[in-house]
């Protein structure tokens, strides 16, 4: 992941890299995600795995390829999840969708995934923060190659998902290993363990 010393507006940030999916923007800085093919193989397993779990439930959900969640109004931040599970029906609320696939509204939002790679500080403190302040329900953290410190991991660090559950405007955790099955509010019948969506 790459930072740059230029800072921008969100709408600047939009209108310049709005159609680009590998950057973001944190407080103003660029930041170039620099994903890999396995970090996207993991993020497209899901994608499919949870696609069909929304079409045998019938849930008025979509998984959009390239939405950005635009989590406080007045900071410019612009995140794009690599994996976003919005609710359909709410999607005429948001004042941005029918121009760009921005989303300013948690109550759009059923699940964030990140998928972790080399930066995975940010996706277990900073998003973790972020997003349990804009009021995500569910947010995934994806640490395929157990890269993440041993406080949010465990000893020995090894592959893990980390489901983050909104109880009283903070994430409750929970570890999920290899070989486990999956526990999530949102998707309460998905039979899902980590194992089904490594690279091969």
């Amino acid at each position: 992941m790459t930072y740059t010393a230029k800072l921008l507006t969100f709408d600047g940030f939009i209108e310049e890299y709005g159609a680009d999916s590998r950057y973001e923007l944190a407080d103003g800085e660029l930041i170039d995600m620099e994903p890999t093919g396995p970090h996207e193989t993991v993020a497209g397993k899901l994608t499919s795995k949870l696609n069909i779990e929304i079409d045998k439930q019938q849930l008025p959900w979509v998984i959009p390829t390239r939405a950005i969640l635009r989590p406080f109004a007045n900071i410019a931040t612009a995140r794009r999840p690599d994996v976003i599970v919005l609710d359909e029906l709410a999607l005429f609320q948001e004042p941005l969708w029918q121009r760009e696939p921005v989303i300013t509204l948690a109550t759009s939002v059923k699940l964030v995934v990140e998928v972790v790679s080399t930066n995975w500080e940010t996706d277990y403190a900073r998003k973790v923060e972020e997003y349990s302040l804009f009021g995500i329900s569910e947010y995934w953290i994806i640490d395929y190659l157990g890269l993440g410190g041993i406080a949010f991991i465990g000893r020995p660090k090894q592959p893990t998902i980390t489901v983050c559950e909104l109880i009283n405007d903070e994430y409750q955790q929970q570890q999920f290993r290899l070989g486990e099955r999956i526990i999530s509010r949102m998707f309460p019948e998905l039979t899902l363990r980590l194992d089904d969506v490594l690279p091969r």
